[in-house]
This record gives C-alpha cells, sequence and structure tokens, in this order.
C-alpha cells in the first residue's frame, strides 16, 4: 500500500463526507429510519457512505472496502481492507449534539495501520501520516490544502489522579464498576471515535468499553491512538485487539495511555 496516497485520499474523503453530513445536520428536517437491528440511520450518513465508498474503491480498485451501511460488505474478507463508518454517532447526530465522526481505516494483518477520524461539527481533525506518526490538523481543513499537523502523543499519567472518558449514549452500571476500580480525578463523557482521540491527545488517559461495538466504530480511531503512542486491548484478558474477526464484531476493550496501570474487571 502506498500510505503518502492513501492518508491523502482518505483524509480527502472524510474532509468531503464531512461537509455532506453538516449540509444535512444544518437543515430544518432530515429523514431517520430505523435498520434490522433497530439503530437508526440518517440521509446523511447514507450520503456519507456513498461518496466515501465510491472515492475508495476508484483510487484503491483491488482493496476490499467494508462499510457500516452495505452490509453485503459484512461477510466479506481479506487480509487487508479498508473499512468505514460513514457517521459515528448517529444519536449525537440526531439530537445535534455534535459528537459525530467520519471514521476511515485501512487494516493490514489484524492491526488498523492508518486512520481518519474528522468530526464536522467540532471542526476537529485527526489522522496518521504515511509514516505512521498521528497528528491534529488545525486551520480551514481545506480537503485539497492540508494546515497545520500537530503531533499527538499520549499523557504521562498519574495512576492516583487518572482522566477518564467513557461513551455519553452507552454507559451503563458495569462500565461504572470498572472505573471505580481506579483513582480517578476527572470523568468526561464523549460520543462517537472521539473517545480514541480524546486518549490520543492526552486529553484523557483511559477509555473502557464494557458494550457492544463494530470493527468500523473503531478501527480509524484505534490506528490515530495507536499513532499517538496509544494501546488498544481486549478487556478481558488484556490481549492485542486485532481486526478482520468473523462478522466484523468486537469484543470488549480497553484504549489507554500504557503508562496506565490496568485493572483486570
Amino acid at each position: 500500500m502506498d500510505f503518502d496516497r492513501l492518508v491523502t485520499v482518505m483524509r480527502r474523503l472524510a474532509l468531503e463526507a464531512g461537509a455532506k453530513i453538516m449540509e444535512i445536520y444544518e437543515a430544518d428536517d432530515f429523514e431517520v429510519k430505523a435498520k434490522s437491528d433497530e439503530s437508526p440511520v440518517t440521509e446523511a450518513d447514507e450520503a456519507a457512505d456513498a461518496l466515501i465508498g465510491a472515492g475508495l474503491r476508484e483510487a484503491f480498485p483491488g482493496v476490499l472496502v467494508v462499510t457500516e451501511e452495505q452490509a453485503g460488505t459484512h461477510s466479506e474478507s481479506a487480509d487487508a481492507f479498508l473499512i468505514v463508518d460513514p457517521l459515528d454517532g448517529t444519536k449525537e447526530f440526531i439530537n445535534r449534539r455534535g459528537d459525530f465522526t467520519v471514521n476511515i481505516a485501512y487494516v493490514e494483518n489484524g492491526v488498523p495501520l492508518r486512520g481518519v477520524v474528522y468530526a464536522p461539527a467540532k471542526q476537529r481533525l485527526f489522522y496518521t501520516l504515511a509514516s505512521g506518526q498521528s497528528v491534529e490538523e488545525t486551520g480551514t481543513h481545506a480537503p485539497g490544502e492540508p494546515g497545520e499537523q500537530l503531533p499527538m502523543h499520549v499523557s504521562e499519567p498519574d495512576n492516583a489522579a487518572l482522566l477518564v472518558v467513557a461513551s455519553k449514549s452507552h454507559r451503563d452500571q458495569a462500565t461504572d464498576d470498572y472505573i471505580n476500580l481506579y483513582q480517578v480525578a476527572d470523568m468526561k463523557s464523549a460520543g462517537s471515535s472521539l473517545k480514541f482521540c480524546l486518549v490520543a491527545t492526552g486529553e484523557a488517559d483511559l477509555y473502557p468499553r464494557l458494550g457492544r461495538t463494530m470493527e468500523w466504530d473503531t478501527a480509524a480511531g484505534d490506528a490515530v491512538l495507536r499513532g499517538a503512542g496509544g494501546k488498544m486491548v481486549r478487556f478481558d484478558d488484556h490481549t492485542p485487539f486485532t481486526y478482520g474477526k468473523p462478522g466484523y464484531e468486537n469484543p470488549f476493550f480497553i484504549a489507554y495511555s500504557p503508562d496506565v496501570a490496568l485493572k483486570q474487571g
């Protein structure tokens, strides 16, 4: 894979999809439908998915593209693939809370090597460079003209005063019980894959998720986290988190700065 080209294409498609999402977000009304699993989907999910899917297939015709909104791709597999969640945080979008993201990642041999996470309503753009280093880009986020790229690195946490981030829409007692095993100085709630990015920038030290997710929910944020020196492990046994699993379903997980002294749940 040509990582320079990959990063350029992923960045551009994420920004173009974000612009399309914001057009719909800022309209007076938009259509919300229910998928077969009763989860919501909007015209913004579908428009962003069509744009990103077409762009990736044109740029990388030999590479499998798996996307949340195209169920037919969920039974396909390959050692190397692109994986997309065109609008992560649909509930945040519907409730006009702004914590939604565009996510595109490239996975090879189970590892998310490169990724982009764009939060268009918050104007925050995170991605891995061709080198693998993660950056947050500032400026106007023009599709053809990258702004200043600020290198990201995870925190050096104080285990006696941890900064924890957890889901805004999916918090439960099991998650709270696990968080309570730590000495916590501050607790944030955030939607979508932004939680990975908050750990990657050092704004949080620890993000546990004890709930159902799919690989398209996590791959881009995980790539950004890893490129900032962070780690992602399974919740049950703290072994490395991998991708390309059957049906692209995830186990529970913990995303964290490596200096956090992990507790067994």
